[in-house]
């Protein structure tokens, strides 16, 4: 893959480790309704599609998915993670060196996640340093979500580069479908949230069980 210009990495599961976080602020909300706690591997699952999507997902194991209470845990999810959006969160091991080396050898780096724009600046900012990435793009209200390929589209013509000419990684099927949907290569992540089973059902081009195989994948 010698033509790769441009790696974009989902952000959840893909560079950064926030399932214990987003486990935490989830129960805290669920908690506030005398809901039972969810266990942290089920998150996993109910994670990728966006914050209403993961409310909707919570609320349904207890039949409680209506619109009244889905605002009243949304508020209250959205008030205390706001409040430590880098609680529990870092990023995955050897993710910092691969980025590094992706830049060193002239790859553009971007991120593309279904969370808020403002929460994936400010994750991004804290974690790797202000204006690391060449992009990146949450989501914004009455912008389509992953696995539409809008985002990721927009991310590299602001890269200047072609989507066949772009690397789109992550952990779920929502950004393999994201990257098929965009024309892009698609590169599952084992260290994430899901399983290789799932990431090879959607069809992704390349599996990768750790971050030092990426730049093999693109020949460098």
């Amino acid at each position: 893959m010698s033509n790769i210009k441009a790696c974009i990495f989902d952000l959840d599961g893909t560079l950064t480790n926030t399932i214990n976080a987003i486990a935490h602020f989830g129960n805290i909300a669920l908690a506030a309704f005398d809901l039972p706690e969810i266990p942290v591997e089920d998150y996993k699952i109910y994670v990728g599609d966006g914050r209403d999507k993961l409310i909707h997902r919570m609320l349904g194991v207890y039949g409680k998915d209506n619109a009244e209470m889905f605002e009243k845990v949304r508020d209250v999810y959205d008030e205390n993670y706001e409040n430590d959006y880098l609680y529990d969160t870092d990023a995955y091991d050897g993710i910092r060196e691969l980025l590094e080396e992706l830049k060193e050898n002239g790859i553009k780096i971007a991120v593309c996640s279904n969370k808020p724009d403002n929460v994936v600046h400010f994750v991004t900012d804290n974690i790797f340093g202000e204006n690391y990435f060449d992009a990146v793009h949450g989501v914004i209200d009455g912008m389509p979500t992953k696995p539409n390929p809008f985002t990721a589209l927009e991310i590299a013509k602001k890269l200047g580069v072609k989507p066949s000419e772009c690397l789109f990684l992550g952990d779920t099927n929502v950004d393999i479908f994201t990257a098929k949907n965009a024309k892009m290569t698609s590169v599952g992540v084992l260290w994430g949230f899901r399983t290789r089973n799932e990431l090879v059902q959607a069809g992704a081009d390349y599996i990768a069980e750790n971050p030092h195989v990426i730049l093999q994948l693109i020949g460098r």
